[in-house]
């Protein structure tokens, strides 16, 4: 019991919400079918080592996303699963994501010039004396799934202002026949959304969210794009044949 309470107490989320994300991850694993009657209250109550009226607000609020059925003299039905679509997969090669980035429906919400340089770590290359700050929401059926947080070297943005300011900077960026890309770091992470994220992808604070760091370098060394990318968590998958490139051995 001790510990279980231990394992409540880092978390700030309330109890009742805590037992229903994990009961909510049961559903959306296939632990939990659809139509199968789950666990009852009696059981749920010693398993996760909380009162009952903690188990029946998690209950509710599942009920009330459409996950769960509680039936009189019956017991709790799964009636539902989590609606969310893992339809974007993170490119694992240049080209790929240069591709995906093309057709993207951005928003542009914010653009400031002759910004500081943000922090980067060595091997990542050197910065720019100034950058131009661009931040924007990208959609998928109308939905926001991500929000960019772009530093461009602030000479490139300049000749370009127009474009730059009003669609995907990438795609730009690579038909700049003079900028040659020697360098394109990425780095995934699990992180959180601050204010200023969830208020952009329509979700709560402090909801997990997969974060995307792109840095990319050029024949002088320096880190003309870098990109801290915000995916809303229930849009992001990543898919990896890991024996694409590897070449069968002969019998």
């Amino acid at each position: 019991m001790k510990t279980i309470t231990s394992l409540y107490d880092r978390s700030r989320v309330p109890l009742y919400a805590q037992v229903a994300s994990v009961m909510r991850q049961r559903i959306d694993s296939g632990f939990w079918t659809q139509g199968s009657k789950i666990s009852t209250l009696e059981e749920l109550e010693a398993e996760f080592g909380v009162a009952r009226v903690t188990i029946r607000q998690a209950i509710e609020l599942l009920r009330e996303e459409g996950l769960l059925d509680a039936q009189q003299g019956r017991g709790t039905f799964v009636s539902g699963k989590p609606k969310h679509n893992r339809w974007l997969n993170i490119a694992n090669d240049f080209d790929t994501m240069v591709s995906l980035v093309k057709d993207n429906v951005i928003e542009r919400v914010y653009v400031e010039e002759n910004v500081d340089a943000p922090k980067i770590s060595k091997d990542e290359g050197k910065l720019a004396p100034e950058y131009t700050f661009l931040r924007s929401v990208q959609y998928n059926d109308g939905k926001p799934f991500s929000v960019v947080n772009l530093f461009l070297e602030q000479n490139l943005f300049v000749r370009d202002r127009k474009k730059f300011s009003h669609s995907a900077a990438l795609p730009r960026l690579i038909e700049m026949d003079d900028i040659k890309i020697v360098h394109a770091h990425q780095v995934l992470t699990i992180g959180v959304a601050t204010p200023e994220t969830a208020e952009l992808l329509k979700i709560g604070l402090g909801e997990p969210t997969a974060d995307c760091q792109l840095t990319l370098v050029d024949a002088n060394g320096i880190a003309i794009y870098i990109a801290h990318i915000h995916y809303h968590k229930d849009c992001f998958a990543l898919r990896v044949d890991l024996l694409e490139n590897k070449v069968p051995k002969s019998e």
